[in-house]
């Protein structure tokens, strides 16, 4: 018999926005696996750490911490992996940073396994909900539209959408921080920008979009463009 497989969305990084149902799974599962760099600590692992035991297995597959999209052999790799465990009869949480299907890697691995085992995905507090909470502003309200946009798009695209936008979340600032800083000025929206890094973290900053004097942002940081209402 096949074990089943849980995505579980382990927040943005404060512990305590665990929910309860992602914790029971990571206590009752017999292997925790989870993204990590080829070299370092894996964050998802890092944010349950103190509920893991000793008689858990626990698996990492490794994703390579570079710029752009890991490649199609490292999400194979990554399947090939958790396959490995489930034929074993094992039952296996991935852990996922924030929420498993928004902007993370099981949605990449979902596919992947689908059609061979069953799979349940536990929904987590999203880097969304972590940024307005962090910045105290309503995202939208009323019929009001969100438009949520990585910064890796290219300047052209990143103005044309966010010309169009009432509120606007921009994903993934870090080495792209310089080209949403022009966007954001040509469309004059750096007074209603605010810059969030690394939200519910201790170490988490919020300012003025427009007070950012550094080129480079870590990768966990984005900006809030508020519709006109609640600037």
């Amino acid at each position: 018999m096949k074990g089943r497989l849980y995505g579980v969305g382990v927040g943005p990084g404060d512990p305590e926005l665990l929910t309860l149902k992602a914790l029971r799974i990571i206590k009752s599962v017999a292997v925790i696996a989870y993204p990590a760099p080829e070299e370092g600590a894996s964050f998802a692992r890092a944010i349950v750490a103190r509920w893991l035991s000793a008689n858990e297995r626990e698996v990492a597959l490794l994703f390579p911490m570079r710029p752009g999209p890991a490649s199609d052999a490292v999400y194979e790799r990554a399947a090939d992996a958790l396959a490995a465990e489930l034929d074993r009869g094992l039952d296996v949480a991935c852990l996922c940073e924030g929420d498993p299907l928004f902007y993370g890697t099981f949605g990449r691995l979902l596919p992947r396994l689908a059609t061979r085992y069953e799979i349940e995905i536990v929904p987590g507090v999203s880097s969304l909900g972590a940024a307005s909470a962090a910045a105290a502003l309503p995202l939208v309200q009323g019929e009001e539209t969100l438009l949520v946009i990585p910064a890796t798009l290219g300047e052209k695209a990143l103005s044309a959408r966010l010309a169009a936008a009432d509120a606007a979340l921009i994903m993934k600032l870090g080495r792209h921080l310089e080209k949403v800083r022009r966007v954001l000025s040509s469309l004059s929206l750096l007074e209603r920008a605010i810059y969030i890094e690394r939200a519910s973290l201790e170490e988490g900053r919020v300012l003025p979009f427009s007070a950012v004097d550094f080129g480079d942002a870590p990768y966990f940081s984005m900006a809030l463009i508020a519709s006109r209402e609640h600037h």
